[in-house]
C-alpha cells in the first residue's frame, strides 16, 4: 500500500514538473517520500491523549483526565508521566514492557491499591518512582520488589503496620520527604484503648512521622505478634470458660436429675410385710 502510494504521488509531481518545463525529479523525490513513509510506518504510535518527545523518550500523559494507565506506551519510553489524572489503581501488567524506564511520575491521583507484583515488572534502570498525593492505605514488599530506585510516598492516608513498616524498611525513600509519610491510623498495641472506646479509632501513633517513631524504637510487627499472642490467650480462656461452665451445667442437671428420682421413690406406697399374727391365721 505504502509503495503504490509513493509511486502514485511521484509520478504526479513528475508530470507536474514536466508541464512547467522542469527537471524530471521522479527518482529521488520517489526515493525520499518512500523512506519517509517507512519510517512514519515504523515509528511508535504515541497513547490517546498523551505528548510523546521522541528525541528525549518521554511520554507526557499528565493532566489528560484518564481513569487507568493508558495501553500502547512506546516500549523504549524512559520517562513517563501520568500525574494529575483519575487513575485508582495499577494493574499486575500495566509497566510490564517499559524495561528501559527511569522515572515514573503518578502523584496527585486517586490510587488506592496496587495489584501484587504491580512494580516488579520495573527494570533495574527505575532511578525515580513518585507516588506522593494519593489515597494508599496500605502496601507490602510484595507489590515494590527490589527496586533501588528514589521512592515518594508522601501525602498517603497511610495505616502503619507491620507490611508498611517492613516496606519502608527495604525502600530507598526521598530524604526530603521521609518525613511527610505520616500514619493516618496504627495497629493498636497491647492494651491500648478500652472496650468502650470506639473500634474505628485511629490509633495511639495517629498524625506521627512513621520513620520518626520507627527510630525512637516504635516496631508495629512487634505490636502485631503480641496482639496476636493476647488475642489467642483470650481466646483460650473463653473457650476454657465454656467448658467449665458445661461441666457445672452439666452436673447440677445430673444433681436435680438424683433428686427428683429420689423424691419420686419416695412417694411410691412401701409394700406390705406379713407378720408372725398374719400367717398363723391365714393357716387356720
Amino acid at each position: 500500500m505504502c509503495a503504490g502510494w509513493c509511486e502514485e504521488r511521484c509520478i504526479g509531481v513528475s508530470r507536474t514538473r514536466r508541464r512547467g518545463g522542469g527537471a524530471d525529479l521522479h527518482p529521488w523525490l520517489c526515493t525520499l517520500l518512500f523512506f519517509s513513509a517507512l519510517w512514519a510506518q515504523g515509528r511508535p504510535q504515541c497513547p490517546d491523549g498523551c505528548h510523546c518527545a521522541w528525541d528525549t523518550a518521554t511520554v507526557l500523559c499528565s493532566d489528560a483526565g484518564l481513569r487507568d494507565v493508558p495501553e500502547g506506551i512506546p516500549p523504549g519510553t524512559v520517562s513517563l508521566h501520568l500525574e494529575r489524572n483519575y487513575i485508582r489503581s495499577i494493574p499486575e501488567s500495566a509497566f510490564s514492557d517499559l524495561v528501559h524506564l527511569r522515572d515514573l511520575y503518578l502523584s496527585h491521583n486517586r490510587i488506592d491499591s496496587l495489584a501484587s507484583r504491580a512494580l516488579r515488572h520495573l527494570g533495574p534502570e527505575l532511578r525515580l518512582l513518585d507516588l506522593s498525593h494519593n489515597q494508599l492505605r496500605q502496601a507490602s514488599k510484595d507489590e515494590f520488589g527490589p527496586t533501588r530506585a528514589k521512592m515518594r510516598l508522601y501525602h498517603n492516608p497511610w495505616h502503619c503496620d507491620c507490611p508498611l513498616q517492613e516496606l519502608v524498611e527495604t525502600l530507598n525513600l526521598e530524604p526530603e520527604t521521609v518525613n511527610a509519610i505520616v500514619c493516618e491510623s496504627s495497629v493498636r498495641g497491647v492494651g491500648e484503648g478500652s472496650r468502650w472506646e470506639d473500634p474505628g479509632s485511629q490509633g495511639e501513633h495517629a498524625g506521627q512521622p512513621l520513620v520518626r517513631l520507627l527510630d525512637s524504637g516504635v516496631n508495629f510487627c512487634s505490636l502485631q505478634r503480641k496482639t496476636t499472642d493476647v488475642a489467642m490467650l483470650v481466646t483460650m480462656f473463653v473457650w476454657f470458660f465454656m467448658v467449665i461452665v458445661y461441666v457445672v451445667y452439666y452436673v447440677r442437671q445430673n444433681q436435680a436429675e438424683a433428686r427428683r428420682h429420689l423424691e419420686y421413690l419416695k412417694s411410691l406406697p412401701s409394700p406390705k410385710i406379713p407378720t408372725e399374727t398374719d400367717t398363723l391365721s391365714t393357716g387356720f
